[in-house]
């Protein structure tokens, strides 16, 4: 037997839950399939930016449902030079960063988007899909056949519904790569703040400490493949990173790592991989809509849940919508973070930027909000973005 239902979401993660959330709230029929059951465990180093937090609130978000919400108002970046800078993002209206683990956030996501009326479909993993003149035919682990006018593609880099719709990109490996452990028990810097080194031997790359409730800190490296560092030796490369003397400082002598770490790859291609195909929107990870310069992507993959869903809403022509949508919002912002990799993977080049952003407190204070995202990575070259204020926005849930 073959259920039937207006749109088919492949995927529970934050893109797809936004998603689902969206249509769910219009009146539409959705059904909503991951492969694993919720909580589950997410490889990611855990931060919000202002771009996911606003998304966040769109959806009537309640951060209450996070047990390990915790905002964050400034951060610290260490140049290839050790030289140190305190950023301070705006506390005052709103929040502009988050540290949340993605086990918990991602379990809220899909509690609303069941409480808004999706029906959320868990460890049930996607078979087959074949696309047909006016719909397509998913085949599903445990739901069997069902078919749908309309399908999000929220499956993640390696995408099966992609794979399953001949749309795959052979060799495709994503154009990042992260590595990260929680500690237990950190010191007193690690356990409240938010911290970044531009090491020179994996530049464009960082490493990073992430603050979370009750001692514990999301620490990790990310690296560009094609860099100075292969993606095979991470795992060799962690030990001799968390040795580093300022590291392990910071970290604290008596912090100890979990029994897990975790590597994991990051697309960031939007506008060079299909954001489309019959009747299906691709969006999160598996439309490679990841920030080029940062890796970031929960951001991205509210957005462009959102997108998919208001596409479905206001157009016959729902993909070709979307696609305008996305290449708009994201395009130019990512030429512009593009053209400013190769740059910082030169030590002398990305400690002057760092010097230039710190020479007061307009520019400490705007840098952090532009690599947190609280406005786009190609503002200044897109005009059409000018507007008043644009230089000082509240954070999001101001009322919290």
């Amino acid at each position: 037997m073959t259920n039937q239902s207006e749109v088919v979401i492949v995927g529970a993660g934050p893109a797809g839950s936004a998603a689902a959330i969206v249509l769910a709230r219009a009146g539409c029929s959705v059904s909503v399939f991951d492969k694993a059951s919720f909580p589950r465990e997410k490889c990611c180093g855990d931060g919000l930016t202002s771009l996911a937090l606003r998304e966040l609130e769109k959806l009537g978000f309640e951060p209450s449902t996070v047990p390990s919400w915790n905002p964050v108002d400034e951060f610290v970046l260490t140049s290839p030079r050790g030289r140190q800078t305190r950023y301070p993002l705006p506390s005052d209206h709103g929040h502009h960063a988050v540290i949340a683990k993605r086990s918990d956030l991602d379990s809220a996501l899909v509690d609303l988007a069941r409480s808004a009326g999706a029906t959320i479909h868990e460890d049930d993993a996607l078979l087959d899909a074949v696309a047909e003149p006016a719909e397509v035919e998913l085949s599903f682990r445990l739901s069997g056949s069902v078919r749908a006018s309309h399908v999000i593609g929220a499956d993640g880099m390696w995408s099966p519904l992609r794979r399953a719709l001949g749309l795959s990109i052979d060799g495709y490996r994503g154009e990042w790569h992260a590595f990260r452990q929680y500690f237990h028990d950190v010191g007193p810097r690690a356990a409240t703040e938010l911290s970044v080194w531009f090491e020179p031997d994996i530049l464009p790359g960082y490493v990073w400490s992430f603050p979370l409730p009750g001692n514990v800190a999301n620490v990790g490296f990310g690296i560009q493949r094609g860099g100075a560092k292969s993606i095979q030796s991470m795992s060799r490369l962690w030990p001799d990173i968390l040795a580093r003397p300022h590291i392990r400082e910071f970290i604290g002598e008596s912090a100890t790592g979990s029994d897990t770490h975790k590597a994991w790859p990051i697309p960031a291609r939007v506008g060079r991989s299909p954001l489309v195909g019959p009747h299906t929107m691709f969006v999160g990870d598996a439309a490679a809509v990841t920030d080029p310069l940062t890796g970031e992507g929960i951001g991205q993959a509210l957005l462009t849940g959102r997108l998919a869903a208001e596409a479905i809403l206001s157009s016959d022509e729902a993909p070709t919508h979307y696609e305008r949508a996305v290449n708009r919002k994201f395009v130019a912002d990512d030429r512009m973070a593009r053209a400013l990799v190769p740059l910082l993977a030169r030590p002398a080049i990305a400690g002057a930027v760092l010097r230039l952003t710190s020479t007061s407190g307009w520019t400490r204070r705007n840098f952090a909000r532009w690599m947190f995202e609280d406005y786009p990575r190609g503002m200044i070259a897109t005009p059409r973005r000018w507007h008043r204020g644009m230089f000082a926005g509240a954070g999001a849930f101001a009322d919290h």
